[in-house]
């Protein structure tokens, strides 16, 4: 089996996030007053806790028992800090949680890829990360519409388009199309 040192510690920092994107969603849960926002809100922390378990199960899979690194420790402190601070907007704020939910994206697909490079044992074993990564995608496409929503009222004071939802709804319904065929 490869070297899998870096590896175990990408892991380790991509199910912190997978925690910090949890506390982030809750905590925006709380601050909005919008119940469809609220809604897709829960429904991502449904998703999350789930995927948490998917992480958690990779790292069993592959053995590790590394921690996650200190600058990424401190990454998540400072979110956490803006999260819970006055000096970001809700948009702001949203803004954020969309930037992070691109990162853990971006984390696991690179994580999967890697995997599949080092040797098939590995592959097998982080296969599950496979649906993390879409639906973490998938995270993204509603979070680019809370963000139209919130950033209209909160910069132009008016309610948005409500067809941008419907439009957001047919790109999460594709995304979990491809997310079904991959995982059959």
């Amino acid at each position: 089996m490869a070297d899998t040192t870096n590896l175990d510690t990408k892991l380790a920092d991509l199910k912190l996030f997978q925690n910090v994107l949890i506390e982030c969603a809750q905590k925006l849960m709380a601050a909005t007053d919008d119940g469809t926002i609220r809604e897709r809100l829960e429904k991502m922390i449904t998703s999350d806790r789930e995927n948490l378990s998917s992480i958690d199960k990779v790292i069993s899979q592959v053995g590790s028992t590394a921690q996650p690194r200190d600058i990424a420790q401190k990454h998540a402190e400072k979110v956490s800090q803006m999260m819970n601070g006055s000096e970001l907007t809700l948009y702001d704020k949203f803004f954020q949680f969309e930037l992070l939910k691109h990162q853990q994206t971006m984390n696991g697909l690179v994580i999967h890829k890697v995997a599949q490079s080092l040797d098939d044992k590995l592959q097998a074993a982080v296969e599950p990360l496979n649906k993390v990564n879409f639906e973490n995608r998938a995270h993204q496409e509603v979070l680019k519409g809370v963000l139209y929503f919130v950033g209209t009222r909160e910069m132009a004071g008016k309610e948005p388009d409500m067809g941008l939802w419907a439009s957001i709804e047919q790109g999460i319904a594709a995304l979990k199309g491809v997310v079904s065929s991959v995982a059959s």
